[in-house]
């Protein structure tokens, strides 16, 4: 009796053990299935972007000359201002005082006779600035009265307007105090008259060179632009040639037909940007990359996925290529100005600081300065990379969720 149940017990364990090993076995084939489909797919959406000429020489483009562009084309900087000069004095002081507005911010273009001619000049746009010079301008700086001068400036571009203010309230509150110093003597005023010095460190721009932020931000914008295009014409693509319906009657799940667009794509962008940084924004404008490439790679990648859950979101509403490129200019423009890179949020109203709070833009943004011209790492920068992923993985969970009800 005991022989018989040994017997059925190592029956029994001899089933269960051939049933492990079916069901491992079977597990290891659908996961072969599984990345043999998705190899497919990926290998799929490379020929498809490959025969899509026109869209690769857009990318080419975009990653090669606009960055160019816009880092030597594009500058916030005050320089070569037209400056009129309406001089009543005709002095040593009134002439020391004009040439202290030196290139390059400012280029001195000529003299004007009277005030309706410095008006005119202003109204036609030939000149930025005029400085207005009265009479007895040196005989009231060597007297002590007040000596005034009028600087009239066409402000219609009010960024450089206020850089030009700015310049010419420094230059001549400098002359004035230097005018002061020698009418009162050094040795008194030393002594008696305070002094306050002011020194200015500028951390990781000393030059405050422009091209540096206005090249790395285009890069960053045209990522994004292609982080959206992308995924959402290979979809489009898909429903305009009539092969979405293939694919909705084939054995792939919904990831394994969004997925493999998102993996092309990204690692498209990635090559794209590893040759703007070494092609164009090191050789080019000499910006350092103080920090890890790597993790700005990784943090890219993480950014395009994000992205891309939008591409694919649009992809799921737009019927065609043509849908596809004015529903990305409808989110990519708000994008970039919700980004902070042109309005520092905190110049924003309430409600777009708090949109601005949680666009992926600006938490890449402010990583990808971070680690290139900072040097930070992620212990100072895992906020906005959490930022970036948790925004990702809701875009691409509802962007799922929507491709998924379209099929059913």
């Amino acid at each position: 009796m005991s022989t018989t149940i040994s017997g059925s017990q190592e029956e029994e364990q001899e089933h269960r053990q051939s049933s492990q090993e079916t069901r491992r076995a079977n597990r290891i084939r659908g996961l072969v299935v599984w990345w043999n489909r998705m190899r497919v797919m990926t290998i799929k959406e490379y020929l498809q972007l490959y025969r899509d000429r026109i869209l690769i020489v857009f990318m080419i483009y975009a990653f090669t000359l606009e960055v160019f562009l816009a880092g030597s084309g594009v500058s916030m900087q005050l320089q070569n201002a037209a400056l009129q000069v309406h001089d009543s004095d005709h002095s040593f002081a009134s002439r020391e005082l004009i040439h202290r507005f030196r290139p390059p911010q400012f280029r001195i273009d000529g003299e004007v006779l009277n005030h309706g001619e410095s008006i005119d000049l202003l109204d036609r746009g030939e000149a930025m600035m005029v400085l207005d010079i009265p009479p007895q301008f040196q005989e009231s700086l060597l007297s002590g009265d007040t000596a005034s001068v009028q600087l009239q400036i066409d402000t219609s571009n009010p960024v450089l307007g206020f850089l030009a203010t700015s310049y010419g309230e420094q230059i001549a509150g400098q002359y004035g105090l230097e005018a002061a110093t020698k009418r009162e003597g050094i040795g008194v005023n030393q002594q008696v008259a305070p002094i306050i010095q002011e020194e200015h460190r500028v951390w990781y721009n000393a030059n405050q060179n422009d091209a540096w932020f206005m090249s790395v931000v285009e890069m960053l914008n045209v990522i994004t632009m292609f982080a959206i295009l992308l995924p959402a014409s290979a979809m489009a693509r898909e429903k305009e040639r009539g092969t979405i319906e293939q694919l909705m009657v084939s054995p792939l799940s919904t990831f394994q037909m969004m997925f493999p667009k998102v993996l092309a794509m990204t690692s498209v962008i990635l090559v794209g940007t590893f040759i703007t940084i070494h092609l164009i924004l090191q050789p080019c404008f000499g910006v350092p990359f103080r920090g890890s490439l790597t993790l700005f790679m990784v943090v890219t990648a993480v950014y395009v996925f994000t992205t891309a859950g939008i591409g694919m979101l649009l992809a799921t509403i737009a019927r065609n290529l043509a849908q596809v490129g004015m529903l990305t200019a409808l989110i990519f423009i708000p994008m970039v100005f919700l980004s902070g890179a042109w309005t520092p949020p905190e110049n924003m109203p309430s409600v777009l600081r708090a949109l601005s709070a949680v666009a992926p833009l600006h938490h890449y943004i402010d990583a990808s300065l971070g680690i290139m011209l900072k040097g930070s790492g992620i212990g100072l920068l895992w906020d906005s990379i959490l930022a970036i992923a948790l925004f990702g993985a809701a875009i691409y969970g509802l962007s799922m969720s929507y491709f998924r009800r379209q099929l059913g």
